[in-house]
């Protein structure tokens, strides 16, 4: 008899964290994001890494699948790939972030030239489609096409 109430409390446990799961699901359903960091990450990327939690966190709550996340890039906030480069734990909350949840990281051309910032050598993992002309106007551009603005 006790095996039994255990198996049932267990499978009960199981339902309630699925059912949790699914009532999340529910509440918020598909969201569009832009995410806007242009700002220092402060000592040891710590700013960084609370933006990457954030992220993660609203990732979390809506469910996998149902959070289209854009992260917009200017400034000082192109800093995240620049410690990246060295930082692994930074790397691979982004590499993470990308590959798992298909977090797209958008970086302006604008501070790209005006810094001379080289993004094959100087950033962590960016390619031709991740530049785009101007990081403020990409902000716009995107809560025109229906992305709340987050800025962590």
């Amino acid at each position: 008899m006790r095996r039994l109430v255990g198996v049932l409390a267990i499978g009960l446990t199981w339902l309630a964290t699925i059912g949790f799961a699914h009532a999340q699901d529910a509440r918020y359903g598909k969201v569009k994001v832009v995410y806007h960091l242009n700002g220092d990450g402060a000592p040891d990327a710590k700013g960084y890494m609370q933006a990457m939690r954030n992220i993660r966190n609203h990732i979390d709550a809506v469910g996998k699948g149902n959070a289209d996340v854009k992260v917009v890039m200017h400034g000082d906030g192109l800093g995240i790939l620049k410690v990246a480069k060295t930082n692994l734990g930074l790397q691979g909350e982004v590499a993470d972030l990308k590959s798992t949840h298909k977090v797209q990281f958008v970086v302006c051309k604008n501070t790209l030239t005006q810094r001379k910032i080289d993004p094959d050598k100087d950033l962590f993992d960016v390619v031709g489609e991740d530049v785009v002309p101007s990081g403020v106007a990409e902000l716009s551009y995107l809560q025109t096409k229906g992305y709340t603005y987050i800025k962590p």
